[in-house]
C-alpha cells in the first residue's frame, strides 16, 4: 500500500519496517502515529499476520466489519484456517467478478491467496490495472514465478518511474535481480545490505543475502548468515528451504543428516507449497511402490519411520 508524493508520509516509517521484515518494528512504530487512520491499522494488523499471531487479527476484526480491515481478516482466515481455504478463494472469485474499486488492500489480499494457490495469471489479471508500488511488486513477483523475467524487467522500470528510491522499489529489483542471476546476484546482495544498513537486518533480507551467496557459490559465506538466522528463530520457513538447498549444493557426507532434519522441520510447516508438494510426491511415489515394486518392498514411510 505503498504511498508516494506526501500522501500518508506518517505511515512511511511503518511500511518500509513491515516490507523489510521487521515486524516487531512496525507495530512499534504504529503506537507514534497518533493520527487514527485504516491504513495504520492494516499495516499493524498485516503485521500480526506476518508474526503468525492470527489470533489477535480474528478477535479485533468480526465477520461483520464494514471498513476495508475486513480483508485482512480473510488473510487471517486464509492462512491459519485450513478448511476455509476453499471457501475464501470463491469468495474473491466471486467479489471481483463485478467492481472491484474498493480499497486497493482488497485488492492485495486477493493477489497473495491466488499467489499461495499458485494461480498467478489470475493475480495477475486483478494487478495489472493497477499502479500502486505493492500492486506492482506482486504483479513482479507473479510474472518471475512464471519465469517472464523480460515482462518482470517492463513492471520494474514502471516502478522506478513511479519511486525509484522506494523500499519495494529497491526490494523488486534485488529479486528480479536474483532471477537473473550471474553478475546480477552481486548487485542484489549490495541492495539487501544497503537495507540492512538502513534499517535492520532482519530475516527477510539476510536470506535475501544467503541466496545471493548460495547462487555465487559462496556457501561459507551464506551458511554463516543462515547460522545467525537459526539463532534468531529457529523454526523459519525461508532459512530452512535455504540450508536445505545449501546442504545441497556442499553435497558433503556430514551434510546429510542436516539436509533431513531441516526436511523434517520443513514438513512441521503444514501450510506451504514446498511441504504440500513433498508430501504429495511422497504418496504418488509410495503408491507406485506398491504398484510396481515387490511384495515385500518397504515403501519410504516405513524406511523413514
Amino acid at each position: 500500500m505503498s504511498r508516494t508524493n506526501g500522501e500518508g508520509a506518517e505511515l512511511i516509517d511503518m511500511e518500509n519496517l513491515f516490507y523489510t521484515g521487521d515486524y516487531s518494528g512496525a507495530l512499534n512504530e504504529f503506537y507514534k502515529i497518533q493520527k487514527p487512520s485504516v491504513e495504520r491499522d492494516i499495516l499493524m494488523y498485516r503485521s500480526y499476520i506476518a508474526q503468525s499471531r492470527f489470533r489477535i487479527v480474528l478477535d479485533e476484526i468480526k465477520h461483520n466489519n464494514d471498513t476495508p480491515l475486513l480483508a485482512v481478516r480473510y488473510l487471517a482466515e486464509y492462512l491459519h484456517v485450513s478448511h476455509r481455504k476453499n471457501e475464501i478463494v470463491a469468495f474473491f472469485d466471486e467479489k471481483f467478478q463485478g467492481d472491484a474499486s474498493e480499497h486497493v488492500i482488497w485488492t492485495i489480499v486477493a493477489a497473495i491467496v491466488y499467489i499461495n494457490e499458485e494461480l498467478y495469471e489470475t493475480a495477475i489479471k486483478l494487478l495489472v490495472e493497477n499502479n500502486n508500488l505493492e500492486c506492482l511488486s506482486l504483479y513482479m513477483h507473479c510474472l518471475l514465478k512464471m519465469s517472464r523475467v523480460d515482462l518482470a524487467k517492463q513492471v520494474l522500470q514502471t516502478m522506478q518511474e513511479k519511486d525509484d528510491d522506494a523500499t519495494l522499489t529497491q526490494l523488486s529489483q534485488a529479486w528480479l535481480n536474483i532471477q537473473i542471476g550471474g553478475e546480477k546476484l552481486q548487485d542484489a546482495y549490495y541492495i539487501f545490505q544497503d537495507m540492512c544498513d538502513k534499517f535492520s537486518p532482519t530475516l527477510l533480507l539476510m536470506n535475501g543475502q544467503a541466496v545471493c551467496a548460495i547462487g555465487q557459490q559462496k556457501y561459507e559465506d551464506a551458511e554463516r548468515v543462515l547460522r545467525e538466522c537459526v539463532t534468531r528463530t529457529p523454526d523459519d520457513y525461508d532459512t530452512l528451504v535455504n540450508l536445505l538447498n545449501l546442504s545441497q549444493q556442499k553435497l558433503r557426507k556430514q551434510d546429510e543428516a542436516q539436509f533431513s532434519r531441516y526436511l523434517s522441520q520443513l514438513r512441521e510447516h503444514k501450510n506451504n507449497a514446498l511441504a504440500t508438494t513433498y508430501t504429495k510426491k511422497l504418496a504418488e511415489f509410495n503408491q507406485l511402490v506398491l504398484q510396481y515394486g515387490p511384495s515385500n518392498k518397504k515403501s519410504i514411510s516405513e524406511i523413514e519411520a
